[in-house]
């Protein structure tokens, strides 16, 4: 009997809070209906390794048989931890973001390359200015009112206007889970917090999660991914780079970077992302894995087709990786679909970990689950038609 093709992935969630299990709940309702479209079939079940969180899944196409373990590398934990911040300290935080992203001049040159993933920086910033200037302009309204009518003039127009202007930022954070004003804004805070640094306990995260990758790849495992989606992309180019650069990569072992969703230059258009530069440099060169980043200009809170390398200003003459290609989700998703996901940009964001109903090369749960490694499946693609490699950036220290 044929032994089954054994991968281990390891995925890397971008800034998000939510627990690892609604990652393995996407998974397995979304693998389900894609492999239902594509005709091929998963199952989906435990880990054998029961380390950190993680799911099993088996999978049959045609012939061939694949058995994967995929585990989440978590930090929401902190991520958690930067959000909880109070109504001052979240507009604190936007003076703060805004000052390190248009006092450097950074967000300039971000336009440059994508419009839509600065318009989406800009949201929070927009939205949580509106919204204190309308429960200002309300709590002004009603103060001057009730001032006029006891006539007891500022004595009580200004208590007034302090109360009801504090009760509509309430009101406002209340219902923030269908808006995400506070959320993004915490997003974009906490990479600009230290200009595009890594914090201390960040960092500290970084390190476990490259020892993880180094034990598993100590393991019998025909090819081991790591994936991660939106800033989870950047933080993975750093993890990978310090694992190489240690020596802890086996000879012969099958590595893979699987990057969707990117927003690295949100971090290496930074002054103070010395680090992220230097390991999108180092990476790029080696040779001990394959590395494909995969995007969509249709997807707004990405920078589509930009080539983190090139674009960040430190790509090297002998630059190989990574294979840029295109979700192409105009194509991959019908017209019904898409429709369906106008207007619901941070789902669209996800759609990379999600079913496509007009597949085409790009499908996550044959990369993920699938008897082909991912250098193998997509070892005749070039770069897709529109890859950006324009640098603007002004910091390119390593």
């Amino acid at each position: 009997m044929t032994r089954p093709f054994r991968r281990r992935v390891l995925y890397i969630p971008g800034y998000d809070p939510i627990p690892p299990r609604r990652y393995r709940e996407l998974y397995k309702r979304e693998g389900a209906e894609q492999a239902r479209i594509s005709g091929y079939a998963l199952d989906f079940g435990a880990r054998r390794d029961r380390t950190g969180f993680g799911w099993g899944v088996t999978a049959q196409f045609g012939g061939m048989t694949a058995e994967s373990e995929i585990e989440v590398l978590v930090w929401a934990d902190i991520v958690a931890g930067s959000m909880g911040q109070s109504i001052a300290a979240t507009y604190g935080q936007l003076a703060r973001t805004a000052w390190a992203y248009i006092g450097t001049g950074a967000l300039f040159r971000l336009m440059r390359l994508r419009r839509g993933p600065v318009i989406a920086a800009l949201y929070p910033v927009v939205v949580l200015l509106g919204q204190l200037l309308l429960a200002l302009l309300v709590g002004a309204g009603l103060g001057w009112g009730l001032g006029r009518l006891t006539g007891l003039g500022a004595w009580i127009a200004l208590p007034v206007m302090a109360a009801v202007t504090w009760a509509g930022l309430l009101m406002w954070r209340r219902i923030d889970g269908r808006i995400f004003a506070y959320y993004l804004m915490h997003d974009y805070a906490f990479t600009a917090r230290d200009m595009g640094a890594y914090p201390p306990a960040l960092r500290e995260r970084l390190a476990q999660f490259s020892d993880r990758i180094a034990k598993v790849l100590g393991e019998d495992w025909d090819e081991v991914l790591v994936v991660g989606h939106s800033s989870g992309a950047y933080l993975g180019v750093s993890v990978l780079a310090d694992l190489i650069r240690a020596g802890r990569v086996p000879q012969g072992a099958r590595l893979s970077y699987l990057s969707l969703g990117h927003v690295v230059p949100m971090a290496s258009y930074l002054p103070r992302a010395n680090q992220l530069r230097a390991d999108l440099r180092f990476l790029s060169t080696r040779d001990e894995l394959a590395w494909v980043d995969v995007s969509a200009p249709g997807d707004a809170c990405c920078f589509g087709l930009c080539d983190p390398v090139a674009v960040s200003g430190v790509a090297p003459a002998d630059q190989r990786h990574p294979l840029v290609l295109s979700g192409a989700f105009k194509q991959t998703l019908s017209p019904e679909k898409q429709a369906s996901l106008k207007g619901h940009w941070f789902r669209l964001h996800f759609q990379y970990l999600c079913a496509f109903d007009r597949p085409g090369d790009y499908d996550y749960f044959a990369i993920t689950a699938g008897p082909i490694p991912l250098q193998q499946r997509f070892a005749q693609r070039h770069h897709s038609p529109g890859r950006i490699t324009r640098a603007a950036n002004r910091f390119t220290a390593t």
